[in-house]
């Protein structure tokens, strides 16, 4: 069964490149990137369940963490073209 949902979630990732590929605009590249980080953290919970290593649970909880910061600084970055700028109202 779990061979089942790694396959699913291959899948998936293949849909989610054809998207980033593909996208019409600069944010549907950053969901699609941030969907694939998503289904890596998925596939790498599976693949430690599969493998009988439940360490791996604790690197996908990591990369998801780091997933989602990483969203968040490039989508930062899009919006105000530097990383480093204050925010609204700060000098």
């Amino acid at each position: 069964m779990f061979a089942a949902a790694a396959l699913a979630l291959l899948v998936a990732v293949a849909l989610a490149i054809v998207r980033a590929v593909r996208g019409p605009t600069v944010f549907d590249r950053v969901q699609a990137g941030n969907t694939i980080g998503t289904i890596a953290m998925m596939l790498m919970a599976v693949m430690g369940f599969l493998a009988g290593r439940p360490e791996f649970l604790d690197l996908a909880i990591v990369y998801g963490l780091l997933n989602l910061v990483g969203t968040i600084a490039v989508l930062k970055f899009f919006r105000r073209g530097d990383l480093g700028a204050p925010a609204d109202g700060e000098t």
